[in-house]
C-alpha cells in the first residue's frame, strides 16, 4: 500500500519521536524510507542537521530498515511537497512540533497538508 515513505526530519524533539511511527510503518508495508531534511538559510545550523541524519539513518539501519536520505535548502514545506512529488511518495510521515494544526495555519505540518501530493500523516 506504501511503497514510498518520506519522513521529513527536524532537530525537534517530536522528530526522533515521529521516527518510530515513520519505521513501523516501513517495516508493516516493506516500504522504501526517504529522509528528507530541509535547511533553512540562516536559521539551521548545518552541521547539527547532519549529525541529526545519521543518528536517524543509525536507528533505521539497526531496525533492519534501509533508507534514503535527500537533503534539499528551502522553505520547509514548499520543499516537502517537492520532494514527495519528485520521488512519488505515497505517505508523508511528520510530527507537528505540539502546534494545533487547526489554529495555527501557518504551522509546517498545516502548509504540507495543504501543498502534498499524496497523503500526510501528522503525529501528535
Amino acid at each position: 500500500m506504501f511503497d514510498t515513505v518520506l519522513f521529513p526530519i527536524d532537530q525537534s524533539r517530536q522528530a526522533m519521536e515521529t521516527a518510530a511511527v515513520a519505521l513501523k510503518l516501513a517495516q508493516q508495508h516493506a516500504s522504501t524510507l526517504v529522509l528528507l531534511s530541509v535547511v533553512e538559510p540562516g536559521q539551521d545550523d548545518p552541521v547539527a542537521v547532519a549529525e541529526l541524519l545519521q543518528q536517524a539513518r543509525a536507528r533505521f539501519d539497526e531496525a533492519g530498515v534501509s533508507c534514503q536520505v535527500i537533503e534539499r535548502e528551502g522553505k520547509p514545506a514548499f520543499v516537502i511537497g517537492d520532494v514527495a512529488d519528485e520521488i512519488n511518495a505515497d505517505v508523508i510521515v511528520m510530527g507537528t512540533r505540539g502546534i494545533a494544526i487547526e489554529s495555527d495555519q501557518q504551522s509546517t505540518a498545516a502548509r504540507v497538508i495543504q501543498l502534498a501530493p499524496c497523503p500526510v500523516l501528522v503525529v501528535p
